[in-house]
């Protein structure tokens, strides 16, 4: 019974990108039709077939397995604007990830068969991020695996490729949410500001550097909260909240109640350059809405990154505020919630009114 769901909801999805002439539906399927031989893209501008002729297949090799033939309209069998347009962006980030320095965007432009300004526009689009924001989180996330291990700052930042220090330093603090220095040693020297409180879900701690919020953690019990904001900043300075921060706390637990009310406060969002990208699609996702893990690629520019993406929304420190909640499985189902499934069960519960 649930498969048969399952398959009526998809065929429902299907019907609806093909009414729609849906260009993002391309890829995800196409569909043929008996009468003509002919399969298509779902957004083929062909006239529209009766709905007793039409099937719909995974893959053109499926379609064609059936017996159908590629429509010489929209040319389902080759690559389209939107697949294109994704490996073009794949090709460039590429290009950057193997460079040692930003290469000029019109090289990369070229290189994707873009003017430089529908190229940047594109990229912005499938990433979220300009190719300049792009070089810069993969250095700062290079920076950060070698911070560590080097023998000084200096040391660090030339091995990732900063040509000077000025110009390191002009960004860095901003990309690791606090000064090199004491990103080497653990968040040495950085104030963080924490409370541990109760919600409706169980335990909750926020944290909080100077940049905004840069934790929300939920559990059973809050010493094990703790025991991870201790783990990521070993050496920051990490003190209980003023009567400010208790008020940002407040804020946050309002939120974990009401998910749909928004969060307006800072937040100190750290991650790699593909975490940031993930997470600025989560926070796209409408309240009440749910995306999958699919979906999510797609929306990045990564359309078979899902096991990535899925890791990358492990990965979340700030609970809620991106909402990685909102991610379900392709059938619907709900798993993979770093917090538990039912603390996600009732947050979209609560998000869709109910």
């Amino acid at each position: 019974m649930a498969a048969l769901s399952t398959a009526a909801s998809e065929d429902a999805e299907r019907w609806a990108a093909l009414a729609a002439r849906d260009g993002r539906a391309d890829g995800r399927f196409v569909y043929a039709v008996r009468t003509t031989g002919v399969y298509c893209r779902p957004s083929c501008p062909s006239r529209a077939a009766r709905p007793e002729n039409v099937t719909f297949h995974a893959t053109c090799a499926e379609a064609e397995a059936a017996g159908f033939r590629p429509c010489r309209r929209c040319r389902p069998d080759e690559p389209g604007l939107a697949e294109r347009r994704a490996e073009a962006v794949a090709r460039a980030c590429r290009l950057i990830d193997a460079a040692e320095t930003m290469p000029p965007l019109a090289d990369l432009a070229r290189a994707a068969g873009l003017s430089a300004f529908h190229f940047h526009r594109v990229f912005k689009a499938a990433t979220g991020v300009t190719p300049k924001a792009y070089a810069a989180a993969r250095r700062a996330e290079a920076l950060a695996v070698s911070l560590p291990k080097a023998a000084s700052v200096t040391e660090a930042l030339y091995e990732v490729g900063y040509g000077t220090a000025s110009r390191f330093y002009a960004d860095a603090a901003g990309r690791l949410g606090m000064a090199p220095a004491a990103y080497r040693k653990g968040g040495l020297g950085i104030r963080i500001r924490f409370g541990v409180g109760a919600c409706s879900l169980g335990a909750i701690l926020v944290a909080a550097t100077e940049a905004g919020i840069c934790a929300i953690l939920l559990g059973d019990e809050p010493e094990p909260l703790v025991r991870d904001l201790q783990d990521r900043f070993p050496g920051a300075e990490i003190e209980g909240g003023d009567p400010k921060f208790e008020a940002w706390m407040a804020r946050v637990i309002g939120l974990v109640e009401a998910p749909g009310t928004g969060l307006d406060l800072p937040l100190d969002i750290r991650g790699t350059a593909f975490q940031q990208r993930v997470w600025a699609a989560l926070r796209a996702i409408p309240v009440g809405a749910t995306a999958t893990y699919a979906d999510i690629a797609r929306a990045i520019g990564a359309p078979t990154a899902m096991r990535a993406v899925a890791q990358a929304c492990g990965a979340n420190h700030l609970a809620v505020a991106i909402p990685c909640h909102r991610v379900v499985r392709s059938d619907g189902a709900l798993s993979g919630y770093r917090w538990g499934v039912a603390r996600k069960r009732a947050l979209l519960t609560r998000e869709a009114g109910g």
